[in-house]
């Protein structure tokens, strides 16, 4: 990896700092950036799983790409696999994330972990769930779950739809609680943001290449 990317990425982080030092102020906006009503209020996959969470958010977004060519890049993330699309410097050790897709993370299964960050335990890493294939996936660890919804439009596009729900363990961790809390109110929606445009920009030139 050339010295470059590091650079690079790093100029994107204080471009976007604004995202992550005024997330506090614009919290009921930006935990449902870009899902409508309906989506806000619809089940999804895992949701019983932490009643009661301290952090729900839905976010979704529109993708000029079928399904099949969307969930490629969903199933291949995670730290040193595919990154995850987002600011490199904090999520993948600065390694580029993948802009294509990797044959050999194609076939997830139930039990598998998606590792973020280089320790590997079911703390630190989501398991799946669930999942059907260029439907719907379900990542979950203890107190947190993460479930991505693809749903095909009439067009041809897609609508991906993801919820990110965390319960701060204040009673049994408070420490780890607080640094949950400062990760998910400053972080997580300018990276989650950045996340799901890395994903619309991949899934459309892949589909792009397709029809060409």
């Amino acid at each position: 990896m050339s010295d470059r990317h590091p650079r690079r990425s790093l100029v994107e982080v204080v471009v976007a700092s604004p995202l992550f030092l005024l997330s506090p102020a614009c919290r009921r906006w930006h935990l449902r950036w870009g899902a409508t009503d309906g989506e806000v209020a619809a089940p999804m996959p895992g949701d019983e799983l932490v009643p009661g969470a301290s952090f729900c958010a839905t976010r979704a977004i529109a993708i000029r790409a079928p399904p099949e060519a969307v969930w490629p890049w969903l199933v291949q993330m995670g730290w040193a696999r595919a990154g995850w699309y987002s600011y490199d410097l904090f999520d993948n050790a600065a390694r580029p994330s993948a802009d294509r897709v990797l044959p050999e993370y194609q076939d997830p299964k139930v039990g598998y972990r998606v590792p973020m960050a280089s320790k590997v335990d079911k703390t630190t890493a989501f398991t799946v769930r669930g999942l059907e294939r260029n439907r719907w996936m379900l990542w979950e660890k203890p107190g947190s779950t993460w479930s991505w919804r693809l749903t095909p439009l009439e067009n041809g596009s897609t609508r991906l739809v993801t919820r990110l729900k965390q319960r701060y363990a204040w009673r049994d961790a408070p420490a780890n609680a607080l640094l949950t809390l400062v990760l998910f109110e400053l972080a997580d929606f300018p990276m989650m943001r950045k996340l799901l445009l890395g994903v619309k920009a991949r899934a459309e030139r892949l589909a792009g290449g397709e029809r060409g």
